[in-house]
């Protein structure tokens, strides 16, 4: 059985993704870290759903639905890096606003929804979103005062869903497809 996480994509990441003209493409890779630059996506295996989310203005957009196909380097991702200062993932140097340039960056391919900025979600539907950890133990979303996010912190990381919530954030996008 496959599970679902949220992971948070920042202002500046997001920021990247306009002024690149990604909007409306398909993400083909994200990036998990083992640093505290870039959100490890750690628990995630193939055929996972993760939901990209964005907060602006206090309300909470999914940008993209992606599954995850694996976490291995390929020849798409371009040659490894011989120094330093060499790129990461050349061949992934598009998206590498998604994380490429990370401390300790690995390559997650993904199929994804095209990315977007109009998909908000409810403030009804944030009050019952839920994350659950290893031990089984839920929480909801934190700093939610009348259907607004006061502040992300409690989406900052990758966090897997309880299975009811990851159906109701699957609901919203394919609502939402264009």
């Amino acid at each position: 059985m496959s599970d679902a996480f949220t992971v948070l994509w920042t202002h500046d990441t997001c920021r990247a993704l306009r002024k690149a003209g990604r909007v409306g493409e398909r993400p083909p890779v994200a990036f998990s870290g083992v640093h505290s630059s870039l959100p490890a996506w750690t628990g995630a295996r193939a055929g996972d759903e993760v939901y990209a989310l964005h907060v602006n203005r206090r309300e909470v957009f999914v940008v993209s639905q992606l599954r995850v196909i694996d976490m291995e380097r390929r020849d798409c991702c371009g040659v490894a890096p011989a120094t330093w200062e060499d790129p990461a993932y050349p061949g992934h140097g598009d998206w590498s606003m998604l994380g490429a340039g990370g401390c300790g960056a690995m390559a997650v391919h993904v199929d994804a929804t095209p990315v977007r900025f109009d998909v908000a979600l409810s403030g009804d539907l944030l009050a019952r979103l839920a994350w659950r950890n290893r031990r089984g133990q839920t929480r909801g979303l934190k700093h939610l005062v009348e259907g607004r996010l006061e502040s992300s912190v409690s989406l900052q990381g990758f966090y897997r869903l309880t299975p009811e919530a990851a159906g109701e954030l699957a609901e919203v996008v394919g609502s939402s497809a264009p």
